[in-house]
């Protein structure tokens, strides 16, 4: 027999627990992404992972916005962000500061999602793209590696949002 968890029951913690949680160093980087309830999605899904950092970059909107929170359901105000304008530029940043970049596209010389392992300790950098072209092509030649989503349908195509969940899932071990 089962019987839904009431909310009461899910042990949620507050935004200032959340705040000051152990975090993954992991960080997701949205580049140019437009809808703005793929990044409120992204938002929730960091927070439900303990990502470490969500950068908004390009075009993508920034918190307050209803439409962002309308996806996020307040996680944009637990999960640390903040806005570049220049995906490139802030993968710069990230690579001095040790992180590992990781664009999550279907390219050339792909590691199967189902294949890469996270080395423990090591920080990385996972970057999502634009709903219509992707991980732009720059951005893609400054990686260090990219990681593909197996798919074994006719579209070869994930809503964005869905990508992030899988990917942060998939990565949950080390977290």
């Amino acid at each position: 027999m089962f019987r839904k968890l009431l909310n009461s029951e899910l042990n949620r913690i507050s935004v200032e627990e959340f705040k000051a949680a152990e975090k993954s160093s992991s960080v997701v980087v949205l580049d140019n992404v437009r809808s703005q309830h793929n990044i409120g999605s992204a938002f929730r899904t960091c927070d439900s992972f303990r990502i470490g950092k969500l950068y908004l970059c390009g075009i993508c909107a920034c918190p307050p916005s209803p439409e962002i929170h309308k996806s996020a359901l307040g996680a944009e105000f637990s999960v640390d962000w903040e806005y570049c304008g220049d995906t490139r530029d802030l993968l710069c940043r990230l690579r001095e500061e040790g992180f590992t970049i990781v664009s999550v596209e279907q390219a050339e010389n792909s590691t199967g999602l189902d294949k890469f392992k996270p080395e423990e300790g090591k920080k990385y950098a996972y970057i999502f793209g634009n709903e219509v072209k992707g991980v732009s092509q720059e951005v893609v030649d400054s990686s260090d590696l990219c990681l593909e989503i197996p798919q074994f349908g006719t579209k070869h195509s994930l809503n964005v949002s869905v990508s992030v969940g899988i990917v942060l899932w998939s990565i949950t071990e080390l977290i």
